[in-house]
């Protein structure tokens, strides 16, 4: 009796099923700068900019770092570069597409939509406190936070406070808060977790940072 299912068929069906995945993170992602009043080209250059920019890290110092008893090795992330070996120090960074791009477009709507600041630094307060005691070092690789968490405050929070502006509100709010929660304030555990390279929006944060600014917006 003939198998009505082949390797061929089984192959074809994943990569449909990649394909619309994929499709339907794509459209929710336009969506989501498109409420943000980004163009289709806007758009895609913005998440091609974060997307290879995650891979780019800018190094600013050097530090002493001691090799943890115990290194975790995770395997989440979007974009994952290879390893790096861990020879006794640390190199701090701040990352592309998590970092640098987040402050600037942050920065473009602030200015572009002339924001209230007073309920907006309390929004990225929030978000920050939150991200922060959700958040923890782990040894060998850096700050890891459950990935919902900060995108649904995000959300509450622009809902609370933004008024006519919840969509960028809930980017500002979520993508900052994160940065500043879940990275900067943890940089003093950066000596005692022993990784090669402590990139400020990048590694795993780098994920939380972008899925939280998609999945704020579309929430709010």
């Amino acid at each position: 009796m003939r198998n009505p299912f082949s390797v061929f068929h089984f192959l074809l069906f994943f990569f449909l099923l990649v394909f619309l995945l994929t499709f339907i993170q794509l459209q929710l992602i336009s969506l989501s700068f498109e409420k943000l009043g980004l163009s289709p080209q806007a758009t895609m250059t913005m998440l091609l900019g974060s997307l290879l920019g995650s891979w780019i890290n800018i190094p600013l110092f050097t530090i002493e770092a001691s090799r943890p008893p115990e290194v975790i090795e995770t395997p989440f992330g979007l974009l994952k570069p290879p390893p790096i070996p861990f020879t006794g120090k640390t190199i701090i960074a701040v990352n592309v597409g998590g970092c640098l791009i987040p402050l600037l477009f942050s920065g473009y709507l602030v200015n572009r939509l002339d924001l209230p600041l007073p309920p907006l630094v309390l929004g990225i307060a929030i978000v920050t406190a939150v991200s922060y005691f959700l958040s923890r070092p782990i040894p060998g690789l850096g700050i890891g936070m459950p990935i919902l968490v900060a995108p649904l405050t995000a959300a509450i929070v622009a809902i609370l406070l933004g008024e006519e502006y919840r969509a960028p509100f809930a980017y500002i709010c979520g993508t900052l808060g994160v940065l500043i929660g879940a990275d900067l304030l943890h940089l003093k555990h950066i000596r005692q977790m022993g990784a090669p390279l402590a990139s400020i929006g990048g590694a795993g944060t780098f994920d939380g940072i972008f899925i939280t600014g998609v999945i704020a917006v579309l929430l709010a």
